[in-house]
């Protein structure tokens, strides 16, 4: 199911997501496998989404605890299963193992702590890794730009190196396109400039994953950098520096050089631009959406929506190959 794409100049707040969420309505909901979700904002963000029909749960944690939030804020739980677990490193474990046993499509963190689940995510035995590396993407409707936007890695790797990002790329190209956004998304490479210098390093990198997208090592996508953030989203900047590309001043998929630098530019997108980010992790045997506490009602809907349409849509690939 494609996501409708938003006409240029339309900058009413949410617009964006509006339509991610109903495309995520359109199609079957994915069987989630919620992780600890004690507290109120947790539990409530999956119930939501199940009542909106983007995702089924499965609630996974101290079964006291869970029914309890439940209680003290009203939250009918009746219609999901929830299986027991003593503590939050527990309901980790336990998750991994559903997804071992076919139980879900999708992992949805809850109320413990980002590197709990993920530790049993990247465990070496019985986890979730494949032969891509795991990274992090920031689907980001800023009111002012025409594009969804991407940022990738803005929580997982801190200082990535080019293999590394070489896989950042790809697992952002293959959400854009099997999540139904849309076909060969541009990619900004993002530096402090735009020209290659041996004084930024991440120049080089950025040069070196444009030639490794010239030599079908990085495929589905349109590269371009380094590329200054002006030059990636502004095409009047772009213009100016006289930077001719197919990317440049449109970009839809922004690659930064580091955690720090992706963080921090997530962030003033969020609190300056008043952008909402619907949070997922890719290159594990499953989507997994990662939510965070400050996130609003609308971004868990959002997160929960993005996983639900690259689930649907890894799965229609997996028929088609087996046809």
């Amino acid at each position: 199911m494609g996501i409708a794409s938003i006409e240029a100049g339309e900058a009413r707040p949410g617009a964006k997501y509006d339509r991610l969420i109903a495309a995520a309505k359109a199609i079957p909901p994915a069987t989630t496998i919620v992780v600890h979700p004690c507290d109120e904002s947790s539990l409530r963000g999956a119930t939501d989404a199940a009542e909106a029909g983007i995702i089924k749960p499965v609630l996974v944690g101290p079964s006291a605890k869970i029914r309890a939030v439940a209680f003290k804020y009203g939250i009918d739980i009746s219609a999901f299963d929830l299986v027991d677990a003593p503590h939050s490193e527990a309901a980790a474990a336990k998750a991994v193992e559903l997804i071992h046993a076919a139980k879900g499509e999708m992992l949805m963190k809850g109320s413990l702590h980002t590197d709990e689940i993920m530790r049993s995510v990247t465990a070496k035995a019985g986890g979730l890794r494949t032969e891509r590396r795991i990274s992090h993407v920031f689907v980001m409707d800023v009111p002012a730009y025409s594009e969804t936007i991407f940022v990738t890695d803005a929580a997982i790797n801190i200082f990535p190196d080019l293999d590394g990002k070489r896989d950042i790329v790809q697992n952002a190209i293959d959400l854009y396109t099997q999540a139904g956004f849309g076909t060969s998304p541009r990619v900004a490479i993002l530096s402090a400039v735009e020209t290659v210098t041996s004084k930024i390093p991440s120049t080089i990198e950025a040069a070196a994953l444009c030639k490794m997208a010239d030599r079908g090592q990085i495929t589905g996508g349109l590269l371009d950098g380094p590329l200054a953030f002006d030059n990636a989203i502004d095409r009047e900047a772009a213009r100016i520096k006289g930077i001719k590309s197919e990317v440049a001043g449109r970009a839809q998929i922004l690659v930064v050089p580091d955690l720090e630098a992706g963080n921090m530019l997530a962030k003033n997108l969020a609190y300056f631009a008043k952008a909402d980010g619907a949070g997922i992790v890719l290159g594990a045997r499953v989507p997994i959406v990662l939510t965070s506490r400050a996130d609003s009602p609308r971004s868990r809907m959002a997160s929960c929506a993005v996983a639900t349409l690259y689930a649907d849509g890894r799965r229609r690939r997996a028929q088609t190959a087996a046809a």
